[in-house]
């Protein structure tokens, strides 16, 4: 008996060292991540005021990139570390994290189906709490810019969701010079208008091109795009 070894089953070199360097990649883009994330706050002023976090009353995008290098990090950490030194503990925490992630991701499947009118509302909670912070922080004005060219939306509901902006809304005793206006995004394209253009009149509400409107890089809409909810 002495002279007999038990042997476990062996792991494939090429599967182990797959593994192991597509874990390493997913390491790298988590720290990645986490240092866009960090550069951003730093650039913005957050890492010295910490406090400052909750001042922002929309969502500030630099969390998306926190949250998700913060787990890709973990993963990829764990996955690598877990397949080189063939770490058992590891390599089941690499497990039982996808699963909960996977899990967490159907869960969330099944309840927007099931409670899509509750989601439909919490969206238009959300779009014009952010419509509300659109001038406060540049990374939530970009993302939205974005978000309502890249789907074709303006608002929740339409443009007059704009109204909720201190800057944008149409009130008399509004004394900003973008009354009345919503962010160029909101518009279709008119090949003949300036793309530089940041700020666009909504049709019907003051459209004399004035001096003092061409000095605010404003233009009249040629045509508004429906509200995101209605997607």
């Amino acid at each position: 008996m002495s002279g007999k070894h038990y042997k476990g089953p062996e792991v494939s070199c090429c599967i182990k060292y797959f593994i192991f360097g597509f874990n390493v990649i997913f390491w790298f883009l988590g720290i990645a991540f986490l240092g866009i994330g960090l550069w951003a706050w730093n650039e913005k002023g957050v890492l010295s005021n910490i406090s400052s976090i909750t001042d922002l009353g929309g969502f500030d995008p630099v969390w998306l990139f926190l949250v998700v290098g913060g787990v890709m990090f973990i993963l990829g950490f764990a996955g690598c570390i877990g397949a080189l030194r063939e770490n058992t503990f590891l390599l089941k925490f690499f497990s039982v994290f996808l699963g909960i992630i996977f899990f967490l991701e159907l869960t969330a499947g099944v309840l927007a189906f099931v409670f899509k009118d509750w989601i439909k509302d919490q969206l238009y909670f959300f779009i014009n709490n952010n419509i509300r912070a659109y001038r406060d922080d540049i990374d939530l004005q970009n993302l939205i810019d974005f978000t309502q060219e890249y789907w074709q939306c303006c608002g929740a509901f339409g443009a007059d969701d704009w109204n909720l902006n201190i800057y944008f809304n149409c009130t008399d005793s509004n004394a900003s010079r973008e009354r009345c206006g919503v962010p160029f995004s909101c518009c279709t394209k008119d090949p003949a208008m300036s793309s530089t253009l940041s700020v666009a009149m909504m049709p019907g509400k003051n459209q004399k091109l004035t001096s003092r409107l061409l000095s605010t890089r404003k233009a009249v809409c040629p045509s508004l795009r429906s509200g995101c909810r209605t997607i």
